[in-house]
């Protein structure tokens, strides 16, 4: 009887010995990412984002940059305190260490801030998360997922507890301040419609944006383009990675079915913007009509293409067009046939798609906005008769006056 009293003894002993030796690495981990921190832009999310809450989800599609947030929020409002911890689910640990076991280890170390990275690579990540919340009501977490991820909808458990945010790539307007150095600010569409030509004067005498929007528009979306590997590659290993992990991943798709999807997508990106042949795109990967339109649903989560519908339509409707969700997307995967005029107008609603509503647009427009905005987007010498109920989005153009405004500046959106 005492040797097994010696033996339990003796285990946890060891079972201690071993977590506290996780978590000092994992303490270093954090203290030197936070050390090695240095976002080059500063996101707007994070005064956005009400803090004060216990629960914090960040969503957004894969390289837009949600690893250096965290660690950017961990700096400012921490250091190097050891109340704030950064773990990334891809650790090891945590195959066989439970979330609300290391919660509570971090507790009792005096924890406060939990910052979970991937969180969805966890089985029942969202249960783990609701048990925390309940057990532990001193600790706050907050953690990343992907932008496949449906966190209220598909996860009832974060119901009413969890409040969600979404991080993009970088707006042209961002990209401009980096650039350039200057610190610009955000506009919002009311603004710009109506005091464009206000708004440019501030502007054009410190810098042209023109001269900096073809750069943005091919690689300026991801912040990995500041990184010293080639841009292209790096893109096309980020977008495997989220049709490879992110859909397959979370919508729990048998690997077997990962060829279709990346065909598709090929397929989707070589027909250009436009309305989808289902039944052809059926065809091509030998699967149905109805799989096809779910692949395309799963797409436009995970932020590689746009889906633009008639107004009043929706899906599991047919898109009227489908569009690569960023610029940047269109140079990497069909380099071949980039056309001006559909990269004009998938920067002009990719910079509108965060907070309005996006429709195709009447015979003679290009896109209705928010249910009754007519817009036409026009390359450098288009000849149109002008509508004084339509508004021209015009590229190359510095200065704009009354309803022809330059394309640029719908880039100062977010």
């Amino acid at each position: 009887m005492l040797c097994l009293v010696c033996n339990i003894m003796n285990y946890s002993y060891i079972c201690t010995k071993v977590k506290n030796i996780f978590m000092e690495a994992f303490y270093r981990t954090h203290s030197y990412l936070v050390e090695h921190t240095n976002a080059p832009v500063r996101r707007d999310l994070m005064d956005e984002i009400d803090w004060s809450a216990r629960l914090i989800g960040i969503k957004g599609t894969r390289g837009v940059g949600k690893t250096t947030f965290l660690l950017q929020y961990a700096k400012e409002k921490f250091g190097l305190d050891r109340s704030c911890l950064y773990v990334n689910m891809n650790n090891f640990y945590f195959s066989q260490t439970s979330l609300v076991d290391f919660a509570a280890d971090f507790i009792k170390r005096g924890g406060k801030v939990l910052l979970i990275d991937q969180v969805f690579k966890l089985p029942d990540w969202s249960v783990a998360l609701r048990t925390c919340y309940e057990k532990f009501p001193n600790l706050k977490i907050v953690f990343t997922g992907s932008s496949v991820m449906r966190l209220k909808e598909e996860n009832p458990e974060l119901n009413g507890i969890v409040k969600s945010y979404n991080l993009r790539g970088f707006s042209f307007r961002e990209f401009l301040n980096l650039q350039t150095g200057n610190n610009f600010s955000k506009y919002t569409l009311e603004e710009i419609l109506n005091n464009h030509e206000h708004i440019a004067k501030t502007i054009l005498p410190h810098v042209n944006p023109t001269q900096y929007l073809q750069d943005y528009i091919h690689h300026g979306f991801y912040p990995f383009f500041l990184e010293k590997r080639n841009f292209s590659e790096n893109l096309l290993k980020t977008m495997n990675m989220m049709v490879e992990v992110d859909i397959l991943l979370i919508k729990q798709i048998e690997l077997k079915y990962l060829s279709k999807i990346k065909k598709l997508l090929y397929l989707l990106a070589v027909d250009g913007p436009g309305a989808p042949n289902v039944s052809q795109l059926a065809e091509e990967i030998q699967t149905s009509r109805a799989t096809v339109m779910n692949y395309i649903k799963y797409l436009a989560d995970a932020r590689l293409i746009n889906m633009v519908y008639p107004k009043g339509e929706s899906f599991p409707k047919k898109p009227a067009k489908i569009m690569m969700h960023n610029t940047s997307l269109m140079y990497s995967i069909y380099p071949v046939k980039v056309e001006e005029q559909d990269v004009l107008e998938t920067f002009f609603v990719n910079s509108l798609w965060k907070d309005h509503k996006i429709n195709k647009g009447d015979k003679g427009t290009s896109f209705l906005v928010d249910n009754d905005l007519h817009f036409r987007i026009c390359a450098e010498g288009s000849k149109f008769k002008t509508n004084p109920n339509v508004y021209y989005a015009m590229h190359k153009l510095e200065l704009g006056h009354g309803n022809q405004i330059p394309l640029w500046m719908f880039g100062f959106l977010y």
